[in-house]
C-alpha cells in the first residue's frame, strides 16, 4: 500500500488541495452515488473517443477506479486484456471488489446458463491503493492507462502525468478526463457575491494539462472541452450533488456554510437564479486528453538513441 503524499512544496501546476480531506470526502462510497450519472456519462463519452484508435491493449491501469465501475466496462471492450484498478480511497477499493466479485459472479451462473458449463473470458481485475503519483507498477508495462474525472483530485497534477508516462510503454496510449475551471461556475460567483469564501477548486485549464502532458514526454497530446449544463428543481438537491462529486477538499476551506443562517442564505441565492423554466442550473467543464509515449530518443543515462533503419 503506498498512501497518497500531502505536497508541500509549491508548484505553478499544483493547487491548494489537503489530501486528507480528499480520502475523508470518499470514505464512503455511498456518498457519492448520486454523481455516477455524470461519471457514467463521461465514461461512455471517453470509451467512444477510445473506440477511434485501434489499439488491443494487454495492461491495462484505470487511475482513480473507484467503485470499479470502469474497470468493467474496460473489461467489455478489452477481455484479453489484464486489468489494474488504482485508487487512493481504501473503501472505494473494498465497494470495488465487492462489485467485480458479485459481476463475476452473475456472469458465471449466466456463462453456465448459455454454453452448459462455467467459463470466464478474462481475469478479475487487481485492485491497489496508491498515489497517483507514486504508482506500485514497474515502468513500460502499462499499455493503456485511463483516468475518469480524477485527475483534478490530485494537488500536483504535473507529477502525476509524469508518473502516468513512466508506466507507460512505447506507443502505450493515456486517455483520461476532468474538471476544467468553469465547472461549478455558478456557485464560485454566488460566494464571491455573498462575500463568503470560495468552496469551489481551481481547476486547472485545459491548456495547462496540454503543456504538462509535453513536460512528461508524452507525443501528440490531443485536448478537448466541453460544457455541460445540469438543472435541477430543488437548489437542495444541487448542493447535495456537489457533494457527491467530491465536495470541497481546499485546504484553507471553510467549516461547513458558517452556519444555518449561511445555508440558508446560498438556498436562497441559488433560488433566485432560476431559469423561464423554473430549473435552477449548473455548470459542469469537461477537460478530456490523450496521448501516447513515444519512442525514448534518451537511454537512462542521457545518451542520444539514434534509430538505424536500413533500406532493404
Amino acid at each position: 500500500m503506498n498512501p497518497m503524499h500531502d505536497a508541500s512544496t509549491s508548484s505553478a501546476s499544483s493547487a491548494s488541495i489537503a489530501v486528507a480531506t480528499v480520502r475523508q470526502l470518499f470514505a464512503r462510497p455511498i456518498r457519492c452515488d448520486a454523481s455516477q450519472f455524470l461519471r457514467r456519462e463521461i465514461s461512455a463519452r471517453m470509451l467512444e473517443r477510445l473506440s477511434l484508435i485501434k489499439i488491443q491493449p494487454q495492461q491495462i491501469l484505470d487511475a482513480g477506479c473507484g467503485e470499479g465501475r470502469d474497470l468493467f466496462a474496460l473489461q467489455q471492450h478489452y477481455p484479453a486484456a489484464a486489468l489494474l484498478g488504482i485508487d487512493a480511497a481504501a473503501p472505494m477499493l473494498q465497494a470495488a471488489r465487492s462489485a467485480n466479485a458479485a459481476t463475476r459472479s452473475a456472469l458465471k451462473v449466466f456463462l453456465s446458463n448459455l454454453i452448459g458449463k462455467p467459463r470466464l473470458e478474462s481475469a478479475a481485475a487487481l485492485l491497489g491503493c496508491a498515489d497517483f503519483a507514486q504508482l506500485p507498477v514497474a515502468s513500460n508495462r502499462i499499455d493503456l492507462l485511463w483516468s475518469n474525472l480524477a485527475l483534478h483530485w490530485h494537488p500536483q497534477p504535473h507529477l502525476v502525468l509524469a508518473e502516468w508516462a513512466r508506466v507507460l510503454r512505447t506507443d502505450g496510449q493515456l486517455m483520461f478526463s476532468c474538471f476544467g475551471p468553469d465547472t461549478f461556475a455558478e456557485l464560485r460567483e454566488l460566494f464571491q457575491a455573498q462575500g463568503m469564501p470560495s468552496r469551489v477548486l481551481p481547476f486547472v485549464d485545459l491548456h495547462d494539462y496540454g503543456d504538462m502532458l509535453q513536460a512528461a514526454g508524452m507525443a501528440d497530446p490531443v485536448m478537448d472541452m466541453e460544457k455541460i449544463t445540469l438543472t435541477y428543481a430543488d437548489p437542495a438537491a444541487l448542493l447535495a450533488d456537489v457533494r457527491a462529486f467530491g465536495g470541497n477538499s481546499l485546504r484553507e476551506r471553510a467549516r461547513g456554510l458558517q452556519g444555518k443562517h449561511g445555508w440558508r442564505g446560498v438556498l436562497a441565492s441559488l433560488d433566485q437564479r432560476r431559469d423561464n423554466d423554473g430549473r435552477i442550473s449548473l455548470t459542469v467543464e469537461v477537460i478530456y486528453g490523450h496521448a501516447f509515449r513515444p519512442v525514448p530518443k534518451r537511454n537512462s543515462r542521457g545518451e542520444q538513441i539514434i534509430h538505424f533503419n536500413p533500406k532493404s
